[in-house]
């Protein structure tokens, strides 16, 4: 299993902050190399997973697997309280820096030793957002249920992930909201194989899900993490959109 340090280093927050606030000219910041357009067009992925929820006001929204926060914000624009939960607190101590301060200081690695300091920063309704630490498999019971609840590129990272499915039908209302992404990377590190789907992610997740929620949507969403100005991680991440029943 992989160390859960490894979302508490320096080097990988500065790479999320990069990923969630990263402007085009920030992250494609050397002009001499030729970026792909697809890789372009794979930003803004954590407002890219909320826009699919509905365009109209809710209550209480919940983004699991949270990181520093930017899908957190872009749901709280239609979300009268949005609440942030994340495994590292690396990740929320950042997340609740940008809320009350709005910008945040970070690196970005370009190769070898060399580094460009950068802001981060954040807009939208702060004061309907808040966040905490917490273990998306074992959830304080005293949450409550919420209109909308987002889960991005979290359950293919968890080392028992049906624990966190088995819980959702709990977490929505009846005719609430729930967006799923995985980018499907089952690795050992992260998960066990006994507890990877047995054949292929969507047809796991309708099958363990059918029986309280309805799918509504499918589809895929590219996203972009950069490591250095020639190393980027490019991937497609399986959206499902479903109602809860």
């Amino acid at each position: 299993m992989a160390d859960s340090n490894i979302y508490e280093s320096p080097r990988l927050l500065d790479e999320y902050l990069l990923f969630h606030y990263g402007s085009s000219e920030q992250v494609f910041a050397d002009a001499e190399i030729p970026y792909p357009a697809a890789m372009r067009e794979a930003l803004g992925f954590t407002r890219r997973t909320v826009s699919y929820f509905g365009d109209f006001t809710v209550a209480r929204g919940l983004d699991l697997g949270c990181a520093v926060g930017g899908s957190t914000f872009a749901m709280a624009e239609h979300c009268e309280c949005v609440i942030g939960i994340d495994y590292s607190h690396a990740f929320i101590g950042a997340a609740t820096t940008l809320q009350q301060s709005k910008t945040i200081a970070f690196r970005r690695h370009d190769e070898g030793g060399m580094h460009q300091e950068l802001q981060a920063q954040a807009a939208g309704r702060m004061d309907r957002c808040s966040f905490e630490q917490g273990d998306a498999m074992n959830l304080r019971g005293d949450l409550g249920r919420f209109d909308r609840v987002h889960a991005a590129n979290l359950i293919c990272r968890l080392p028992q992930p049906l624990a966190l499915i088995e819980r959702l039908s709990d977490l929505v209302r009846s005719g609430g909201e729930l967006i799923l992404a995985t980018p499907c990377t089952w690795l050992e590190e992260f998960t066990p194989p006994s507890a990877w789907p047995e054949g292929d992610t969507f047809s796991w997740l309708h099958q363990q899900l059918e029986a309280h929620f309805e799918l509504m949507h499918r589809c895929h969403e590219p996203f972009l993490i950069r490591e250095t100005a020639r190393k980027f991680q490019w991937s497609q991440s399986l959206v499902t959109c479903w109602q809860r029943k």
